[in-house]
């Protein structure tokens, strides 16, 4: 069975490398691309992507409505990304979304219409696998380690901070790890945010510089030693097996999945 895919966001660097994984499956097809610059063009027009007779909508709405489709694939900005999202599930199209930066409201919002709609969804701070399992090790590790600190870098394009997949392998450490205010009971920041963010006594520290693409390390430490759960993305083919993964599988599905773990 071909599955026909809208993709959201092509000029974009994980776009680009999407497009050209879409292309390449034998059973995938790229029916049309949502790009806020290019509407009325194809992909072929589009500089970075392959050759394809493949029009582009800057209207979500109307590619919607206009083009068949089974997935839309979006790869945008959040605010965006909301409303695509809520828009191709009214539209009977299942969603998989590598947007982050949503707000619990919005993902309850988007939960309830799934269901409603017998849709499958999957949201996913992080297509990388490697990325998942490091997520999940981090879980399994919270049990028996109460003090950890989360460390998150990405290039300096990145509009969210902390990134999607650091707040989710803090949600993860939750379910695992009483509540523990860490560091010194009088512990006091002599330049302010040098402690980085703070999410259920544990802190969150952001970087962003050129020439970095998504690496993580989560930090352990108890009385005697340290343990350190790290995962790096050197290049953004390292999220398309997650991408192809989600494609597949959200055809099975008829609710909203919000993380890769849950379909691995």
């Amino acid at each position: 069975m071909t599955i026909n895919i809208i993709l959201a966001g092509p000029r974009g660097r994980m776009g680009q490398e999407a497009v050209n994984m879409v292309n390449q499956e034998s059973d995938f097809k790229l029916v049309a691309c949502i790009d806020r610059k290019n509407g009325g063009k194809e992909v072929k027009d589009i500089a970075g992507l392959p050759p394809l007779h493949v029009p582009v909508y800057e209207n979500a709405k109307e590619c919607f409505e206009a083009v068949k489709a089974d997935v839309f694939i979006d790869l945008t900005v959040p605010e965006v990304g909301y409303y695509h999202t809520k828009l191709a599930l009214e539209n009977n199209i299942r969603p998989v979304v590598g947007t982050t930066g949503f707000t619990d409201e919005q993902l309850n919002e988007l939960a309830e219409l799934a269901k409603s709609s017998n849709l499958g969804c999957i949201i996913a701070p992080n297509f990388a696998v490697g990325a998942v399992l490091m997520m999940k090790f981090s879980q399994m590790a919270a049990k028996y380690f109460s003090d950890v600190e989360i460390i998150e870098k990405h290039h300096d394009r990145k509009l969210d901070a902390p990134s999607g997949t650091a707040k989710k392998t803090a949600e993860l450490i939750r379910q695992s790890r009483e509540y523990k205010k860490q560091g010194h009971p009088d512990e006091e920041e002599t330049i302010r945010g040098a402690r980085g963010a703070e999410m259920d006594g544990m802190h969150i520290h952001s970087v962003r510089l050129p020439g970095l693409v998504a690496h993580q390390e989560v930090i352990f430490g108890s009385p005697g030693q340290t343990l350190s759960i790290k995962h790096d993305s050197l290049n953004r083919e390292s999220f398309m097996d997650g991408i192809k993964l989600s494609v597949n599988h959200v055809m099975d599905m008829k609710e909203l999945a919000y993380g890769l773990e849950n379909i691995l």
